[in-house]
């Protein structure tokens, strides 16, 4: 994808958890009525996590014809270069919940460097979880997010082999390439967790499901979380 293309994705992608900050802001949930779930979607480097986010965003939009926003760290970084924006969408995502507040009263032992960025970034994640109607890739969403109740949590991983193979193709790299980077990446989402939040990210005890890559194509993990969250929301009805 050329650099013009990416920044249009990211464009769009932006535009579309503005307005879901709005839509939300406007229809507040009321007693009784189904929640807004959430998925956050934690993953291996190398698992193509981002493209099974696409892919379940497309099928719930095409099975219930809402609309939901998809959000990562190239929305994260842009959202910080634009504090001006950044604070209009979160102050549409609803009045401050006392959860934000003890959850980083909590979080506040386990830092220990670097606050005021990770503040933020909980600051922008939380408030989208709790609106519902998003995927989050990443970012330790899915670790950040465990005390809120319409939150789905999703990892893939795979056999180093199978990511070697993968990341290999989609960037064109040598094996030997391919291995450096995914040995660089995953050790730095890892340092990333265990920095911040002191937890251990591979434990399955912060999944709904863990995905093996391997043996699922793109298409069956998407259509195994839809299948998740969209059987829950029928229940609730």
């Amino acid at each position: 994808m050329s650099g013009l293309s990416l920044y249009a994705t990211i464009e769009k992608r932006l535009e579309t958890l503005t307005e879901l900050s709005r839509r939300n802001q406007a229809a507040l949930p009321v007693v009784g009525e189904p929640i807004r779930p959430t998925v956050t979607i934690s993953r291996e480097f190398g698992c193509e996590g981002f493209a099974v986010a696409e892919k379940v965003q497309s099928l719930i939009h095409a099975r219930t014809g809402t609309v939901w926003g998809l959000m990562d760290k190239a929305i994260v970084e842009k959202f910080s270069e634009d504090r001006e924006h950044t604070l209009e969408v979160l102050k549409n995502l609803g009045e401050k919940n006392p959860f934000l507040d003890d959850m980083m009263s909590t979080l506040l032992t386990a830092w220990k460097s670097d606050k005021d960025y990770y503040q933020l970034l909980c600051n922008q994640i939380v408030p989208f979880a709790r609106g519902g109607h998003v995927i989050i890739v990443g970012l330790g969403a899915g670790i950040l997010t465990q005390g809120l109740p319409n939150c789905y949590h999703f990892r893939i991983v795979a056999p180093m082999e199978f990511r070697i193979r993968s990341v290999a193709q989609r960037h064109d790299l040598s094996v030997a390439e391919a291995e450096k980077l995914i040995q660089k990446n995953q050790k730095q989402r890892i340092a990333f967790i265990n920095e911040f939040l002191n937890r251990d990210i591979a434990d399955p005890l912060y999944y709904s499901i863990v995905f093996n890559r391997a043996y699922n194509t793109i298409d069956e993990i998407a259509e195994m979380i839809c299948y998740r969250v969209l059987a829950d929301q029928k229940k609730e009805e």
